[in-house]
């Protein structure tokens, strides 16, 4: 089985300021219990596509808990990802960072692109086609936005701003129960934001 999640930020204090509904006190009890609820969802054979922001703080000691998490796990970084050229710091160095998270357990680190989801043809990137952004940024990641050719879209990033938006799908932990998404699941929401043809989402 193959599953889909985003913007766990794993070791990353200030998330649980910036986003209230997670149930947990602290950073520590954060990353236990979305590891907990992960391999509850999540067999050891399965296989899971995070789209960007898998965790920050001290990132070596939080990519140490990469193995504790079932499955084969891929990346498509986010902004928050050091070996992301979105990342905004130390852009020179992202091949040794792509190199630290091999070796911390991820099975692959791939760039975003249009990709077939079960039988839906769309796009996966970070990033969503258009809005929200939080303020601080103001748009600064717009040349990582991915163009807007009309197809769904698989992204993160907004955290809890939605679930669904026009053809969107936000597969972020903070709409999904803080669990990865089986993809039959996220096929039957693709097929339906497919349908939005609407020009903007």
């Amino acid at each position: 089985m193959r599953f889909w999640t985003s913007d766990l930020h794993l070791g990353h204090a200030r998330i649980l300021e910036l986003c209230p509904d997670r149930p947990w006190p602290s950073v520590e009890e954060m990353n236990q219990g979305l590891i907990r609820l992960w391999n509850k969802t999540v067999g050891l054979e399965d296989e899971v596509w995070i789209i960007g922001d898998f965790a920050m703080g001290r990132i070596r000691e939080t990519l140490g808990l990469v193995p504790q998490l079932h499955g084969r796990k891929f990346l498509v970084p986010g902004n928050h990802d050091r070996c992301s050229p979105a990342y905004p710091h130390r852009r020179d160095r992202t091949e040794a960072w792509v190199d630290l998270y091999l070796e911390a357990g991820f099975s692959g680190i791939e760039p975003p692109g249009r990709w077939k989801i079960g039988d839906v043809l769309c796009n996966v990137n970070h990033f969503p086609y258009l809005g929200p952004e939080d303020g601080q940024y103001r748009d600064r990641f717009a040349s990582f936005r991915p163009a807007d050719d009309g197809l769904p879209l698989v992204h993160g990033h907004v955290h809890s701003a939605w679930q669904v938006n026009g053809r969107m799908v936000n597969v972020g932990v903070d709409v999904w129960d803080f669990r990865p998404i089986p993809e039959p699941g996220l096929v039957d929401v693709l097929r339906m934001a497919g349908q939005d043809t609407r020009q903007n989402p």
